[in-house]
């Protein structure tokens, strides 16, 4: 548990056999859980979730009676992160995301019976996933692959740049980028919600040279390809755009509780 924090964040590791290491994990968890009213929400880079703050933010959330009771889980990366993020059915252009799919079984076949069993909780209420930069590829990548399993996807400052092509090699933009590519041959879940984060100084490529860095321009590509396939800005899709945003922890932190209320807010 984290000193002067008013809820218990237990900590836990699990052997992969698909990861074939160690994953360590933290739970952060509400005042009560109990079965099928409970929320689940995981969190990929969960090793950054205490310079995040996330128990804090929780903490106040509650005390204020602003979110429902969700129970959030801090997934630790591992040394291998740009191989197990990423995105499960294609490896990008270098062939990272080579291990998203053992990832992914390991998201099923192993960490959430893992959760049921310290719980006890055989069902919650919904599911959802988020992550950060590459954690939110990730993220996205694994809801909308399993949209059965889900209701909410959190992608903050995500590398929704994952191309098949390189730069120098042929990129067509309409064409290579992964997630968007995913989004367009996809089929319309009526029940699935998407949160976006970017920040004006994300980074400083703009490789269309259009005035608008890579990141946001990613992202609202990405927010296109949904609203084509049937889902609405407002109703389905929410975009945080913070002024001077950086691809960084604080960042992350002051958008969270934007998308905690947003997921998981009370109705007043």
């Amino acid at each position: 548990m984290i000193d002067n924090i008013a809820i218990p964040v237990e900590n836990y590791t699990l052997q992969s056999a698909f990861l074939k290491r160690e994953v360590k994990m933290d739970f952060f968890l509400p005042n009560n859980i109990a079965e099928g009213k409970t929320s689940l929400l995981l969190i990929n880079d969960g090793q950054d979730m205490e310079t995040l703050g996330l128990a804090e933010i929780l903490s106040g959330l509650y005390k204020t009676n602003e979110i429902e009771e969700v129970l959030c889980i801090g997934i630790h990366c591992g040394e291998d992160r740009k191989n197990e993020y990423g995105t499960a059915y294609i490896p990008d252009f270098k062939g990272r995301g080579a291990k998203a799919a053992l990832y992914t079984r390991f998201i099923f076949s192993e960490l959430l019976p893992f959760i049921h069993r310290q719980t006890g909780i055989t069902y919650f209420k919904n599911k959802s996933f988020a992550g950060f930069s590459l954690g939110g590829l990730s993220a996205i990548d694994i809801v909308w692959n399993h949209p059965a399993e889900f209701l909410n996807v959190g992608v903050f400052s995500g590398s929704l740049w994952w191309r098949t092509k390189a730069l120098d090699d042929g990129y067509v933009e309409e064409t290579d980028r992964i997630m968007h590519a995913q989004i367009r041959k996809g089929t319309y879940y009526p029940w699935l919600r998407f949160f976006f984060e970017t920040g004006t100084q994300d980074e400083t490529a703009d490789r269309n040279n259009n005035g608008i860095i890579d990141s946001i321009d990613d992202t609202m590509g990405l927010i296109e390809e949904l609203k084509l396939k049937g889902y609405s800005l407002g109703k389905d899709i929410a975009y945080l755009e913070l002024a001077d945003g950086k691809h960084d922890v604080p960042t992350w932190a002051k958008a969270m509780p934007y998308f905690l209320k947003w997921g998981w807010g009370k109705q007043s």
